[in-house]
């Protein structure tokens, strides 16, 4: 378990701690703070407010914001009415809600027996809703936030319909590049195609602030998207837009608004939010052979659960799909005329399928070495790699200085050009940067790989290169609840194994 988890459990039950003695400075019993959903019928009674509050406790997000201002209304019943205090109580509640409950000068209050402070409802409201959501930005920006898992890329590790916590303090919260921006959207108004939350008047540079650790080698990490500085309106980060412009033309791109919409910018905090896996740190170099990663020459030890594509010969007779969701796949099988299937296995449903007494054999699906993707990093013919087959390829870092020749600088020009902000080009053979003739190039940031675990069906640095570390958000630390989008409330809907899962 990280210090971040730790971290984190000490301050829950610090804060149920300081909970059980308010309630019962209330007249309540402490232990009532235990029960689910009646601790919260028990809060609202102590702090005199109407019970339809309840219904919104239910909503994801916005319950967010109505515990915090249950935390201001139990801290107006130990008249704490001050700006400082309210903010003390809803930044630090493991620390300040135990004062209030074990201090003997602290006194508890029935909210009906006091003096109501000079304030209309509406000014109250406001107040109250103003404060909660500066508290609660703070603590999405500098401290964890929740995020949903919208596509399989990092299964079986992560499940469509996971939620969870990422923490921002593991790797060092980073000051916001775009300061002046709608609070709880990332970067499109809601009820809007394309109009953007943000604000660019303030343009911040890069800073992070120091975290609990640096990125580790298998860290499941959430990062902004490195091609996403440039994008379409209508296809945002589904399709990456150098990708169009590699398959299509720049030209043919910019001009044809009825696919593809208006073409944007967007500043590195706003960027899409990508979680993937960090294969290779800053400084490793990478290989993949045959699907296999090596990292530094050794195979990767991958603490997750990898998938891969196979091909299952069977002879003829159908696999049930019952017994293809008991072995934990969730990917839709390709069911070929012949009766085989492709299908996407780790290596616990590998073993599991090959029992079926209709399965004859097991082929992996593999791209042989030689076989060029061009939409595979780093998009030149020389470089004849594939998803299966790549590299190896160095991992950029900080402070290391590399010469630079016409084999090379197809890796590095991204890094040079765009993450760095050097003005790079290339003219009859030769590298200018920044105006002047350059052989060599010292790196500024480090940089990191990152991979799915869901390997044929993962969108990652194989795609894009490399993700530069201004671009990290956090890290992944534990899914809080875990929805199964196919299935109902009362057909398994709620994944009960996986609730309170630390991320691994």
């Amino acid at each position: 378990m990280n210090l971040y988890l730790i971290l984190f459990f000490l301050f829950a039950f610090a804060t149920v701690a300081g909970l059980w003695g308010i309630f019962t400075k209330a007249g309540e019993a402490g232990w009532k703070i235990l029960i689910p959903f009646y601790n919260l019928y028990i809060w609202l009674k102590i702090i005199g407010k109407p019970l339809w509050w309840y219904i919104f406790l239910l909503i994801p997000f916005i319950n967010v914001f109505v515990i915090l201002l249950m935390i201001v209304e139990i801290l107006k019943c130990f008249k704490k009415y001050g700006l400082l205090e309210q903010a003390a109580g809803v930044l630090f509640p493991f620390a300040y809600l135990p004062y209030l409950a074990y201090s003997p000068s602290q006194a508890y209050h029935d909210p009906k027996t006091l003096k109501p402070v000079r304030k209309t409802i509406v000014r109250e409201w406001v107040d109250a809703i103003i404060f909660a959501v500066i508290a609660a930005s703070i603590i999405r920006i500098f401290f964890f936030e929740a995020y949903t898992i919208p596509t399989s890329s990092m299964e079986k590790s992560l499940l469509v319909g996971d939620y969870l916590f990422v923490s921002k303090v593991s790797f060092g919260p980073k000051v916001p590049n775009t300061p002046l921006s709608f609070p709880f959207v990332h970067h499109t108004l809601p009820l809007t195609e394309s109009t953007k939350s943000y604000l660019e008047w303030i343009s911040l540079p890069y800073y992070r602030f120091p975290g609990l650790a640096s990125i580790k080698n298998m860290d499941v990490v959430v990062f902004n998207y490195p091609d996403g500085d440039t994008l379409s309106t209508k296809l945002q980060s589904t399709v990456s837009y150098y990708q169009l412009v590699r398959q299509y033309g720049r030209d043919a791109v910019w001009n044809n608004k009825q696919s593809v919409g208006d073409i944007i910018a967007r500043p590195v905090d706003k960027r899409e939010n990508f979680i993937k896996r960090c294969i290779g740190i800053a400084g490793d170099s990478i290989c993949i052979v045959d699907r296999k990663v090596f990292i530094n020459g050794k195979e990767e030890q991958n603490p997750g659960k990898r998938q891969f594509k196979y091909i299952v010969h069977t002879d003829g007779n159908p696999i049930n799909i019952k017994n293809l969701e008991k072995l934990g796949i969730t990917e839709p099988p390709q069911v070929y005329n012949n009766g085989d299937y492709e299908l996407t296995l780790s290596d616990a449903a590998l073993e599991g399928i090959r029992q079926y007494s209709n399965v004859k054999s097991i082929d992996p699906e593999i791209i042989p070495k030689g076989n060029w993707d061009p939409n595979i990093f780093p998009f030149d013919s020389t470089y004849r790699w594939n998803v299966d087959n790549f590299g190896p390829i160095w991992v950029p870092k900080s402070g290391v200085t590399i010469k630079l020749n016409m084999s090379n600088i197809m890796f590095y020009k991204r890094i040079i050009g765009v993450f760095e902000g050097n003005d790079l080009k290339i003219i009859d053979g030769k590298i200018y940067i920044n105006g002047k003739v350059a052989d060599s190039y010292t790196f500024h940031m480090n940089y990191y790989w990152m991979m799915g675990d869901n390997r044929h069906n993962s969108m990652d640095s194989r795609y894009w290169g490399f993700v530069p570390e201004d671009h990290v958000v956090g890290k992944a630390s534990f899914v809080w609840l875990s929805l199964d989008p196919n299935k109902s409330l009362f057909d398994g809907k709620i994944r009960w194994s996986k609730l309170f899962h630390i991320v691994k």
